[in-house]
């Protein structure tokens, strides 16, 4: 699964990257967690927006906004049939900006992180999933997924999923629908252990992402 990841690239860089007229400013972060409000990318009448929107995707038909803790990875062997992803799988694809993920393995008894990422690059993009849901007071949420699949060798020694990396020449195709990968593109990746501080997403700083012996 992917349960944190972190985003430090400036707007500029992102709307660059992705090839988006504009994008609005967002605060870097280094430990997002599930129910951040973090941007995405869609498209719509062929054209690229980015936007914020809720990490944890809330299906159009869903009661509460609760089922979110238990939606924000999506599989993507199970993720065309299963009912709280299939409509968005078919027409709601978006691409998830990111600087790197985290994964953890347990040493010494410990839960100790990884941070993973892009060796040439300060920017990755993951294949995901959005959803519009309305709340009770009729207020639309905006909500997404992190779709995952098996990982490659260098991801497989801290777990058995990683996010779906997608790369710039395959944005069209994802966002579209016409690109269903099995695994992921991610390029070279760095690997390094990284503060167990981590490990509460109530600690957001940029030395989370410095390299620990």
């Amino acid at each position: 699964m992917c349960g944190r990841y972190y985003l430090d690239a400036q707007a500029e860089e992102i709307a660059e990257y992705f090839s988006v007229a504009s994008s609005p400013a967002f605060d870097a972060r280094y430990n997002v967690a599930p129910t951040d409000l973090m941007p995405i990318v869609v498209q719509k009448d062929r054209e690229r927006r980015i936007g914020p929107a809720r990490w944890g995707l809330i299906p159009f038909w869903a009661k509460d906004e609760k089922i979110g803790y238990k939606t924000i990875n999506a599989r993507i062997e199970t993720a065309p049939e299963k009912p709280a992803f299939r409509e968005a799988w078919k027409h709601r694809r978006c691409l998830v900006p990111a600087s790197g993920f985290y994964e953890w393995r347990t040493e010494n008894g410990q839960k100790q992180p990884y941070l993973i990422r892009p060796a040439r690059s300060r920017i990755m993009a993951f294949g995901g999933l959005w959803e519009r849901w309305k709340n009770p007071g009729d207020e639309v949420v905006i909500s997404y997924t992190i779709v995952t699949t098996p990982p490659n060798e260098t991801v497989a020694e801290l777990h058995d999923r990683m996010p779906l990396v997608i790369a710039p020449e395959d944005f069209d195709a994802w966002l579209t629908g016409d690109l269903a990968p099995e695994r992921s593109s991610p390029g070279a990746l760095e690997v390094f252990p990284v503060s167990r501080d981590v490990n509460s997403p109530r600690n957001d700083r940029p030395d989370l992402i410095e390299r620990v012996s």
